[in-house]
């Protein structure tokens, strides 16, 4: 039985460091989020029936690149945001924490990377 208040308890605990940074930073890139989807489901649904070449012409309007790229970027800092949450929460054993936060980081910044270079690919001559 510990002689501690609850309060005493909490304030042992530490603090969360970045906590406030990282629930802004997902909370500003789910806000980014909603107009860049209805911005890329609208686009796709004008392109349903077109080919590569109609694809390849969409593309050429820089705006459009400039949006997929922002769109690709804020999906996959968001996904690592939100996967980072329940790693550190979830995760008890410290080793297999860090293995999948390093994991996931890398996973989405080669992804993220390789879908902005094929945009970019398309876009600029691929």
């Amino acid at each position: 039985m510990k002689m501690q208040s609850y309060l005493g308890q909490a304030r042992s605990l530490g603090s969360t460091k970045n906590g406030v940074h990282h629930w802004w930073h997902q909370r500003l890139t789910a806000i980014a989020l909603v107009p860049l989807s209805l911005w890329f489901v609208f686009s796709l649904i004008g392109l349903a029936d077109a080919d590569y070449a109609a694809y390849k012409d969409w593309l050429g309007d820089h705006g459009n690149v400039v949006f997929l790229c922002l769109f690709i970027f804020t999906m996959f800092y968001h996904a690592v945001l939100g996967l980072q949450v329940v790693i550190e929460d979830y995760v008890s054993c410290e080793a297999k924490k860090v293995f999948l936060l390093v994991f996931i980081k890398l996973i989405a910044a080669l992804m993220g990377f390789a879908s902005i270079t094929a945009v970019l690919r398309v876009a600029f001559g691929g």
